[in-house]
């Protein structure tokens, strides 16, 4: 299951794939961020095997987006809650879900975020922090950063010349 290319890759995207790519991974995320903390909650609301839910949460405790604390001595018995990147995490998971509701609720959204206050629907976009503008548009392009090697330039160099930039 694990790629170590990607782990090994500049690319924020394979790094972030090889910790949480996996749909079980996903789906413990989103559990967590639900409120869900303990291996037989995760268990009965995913209907996961347990050698795969202990191996999913053992990853995603390693990659630091969970941690274990233990919350009963006898018997031994560990809760599982999100660290501050795991909590980073979640607009990821909202657009995700987002995505998965425009492209493929054909039956209708079975879950949504709305607005706490008024209960409207929310429309989750990705925004500039320092403008205000959205992301996803002609007014921002990908780029290579600092630690950038050859071949990410070489990406980003191909990347603006289908583009036109």
């Amino acid at each position: 299951m694990r790629n170590p290319g990607f782990d090994r890759s500049l690319c924020p995207v394979a790094r972030t794939v090889e910790r949480v790519g996996d749909p079980w991974s996903l789906m413990i995320l989103r559990d967590a961020m639900h409120g869900l903390s303990r291996f037989d909650q995760f268990r009965i609301s995913l209907g996961i095997a347990p050698n795969i839910l202990a191996d999913r949460l053992d990853r995603l405790v390693a990659a630091g987006l969970l941690e274990r604390r233990r919350y009963s001595q006898r018997p031994p018995r560990d809760e599982y809650v999100l660290t501050e990147m795991g909590r980073d995490f979640r607009p990821v998971l909202l657009a995700i879900m987002a995505f998965g509701n425009r492209h493929f609720a054909k039956e209708g959204m079975a879950s949504q975020l709305v607005d706490a206050a008024t209960g409207v629907p929310a429309e989750p976009v990705l925004v500039d922090a320092r403008t205000g503008r959205s992301v996803d548009g002609p007014g921002f392009r990908l780029a290579a950063g600092p630690a950038a090697d050859d071949q990410v330039r070489a990406r980003m160099a191909f990347a603006d010349g289908m583009t036109g930039a």
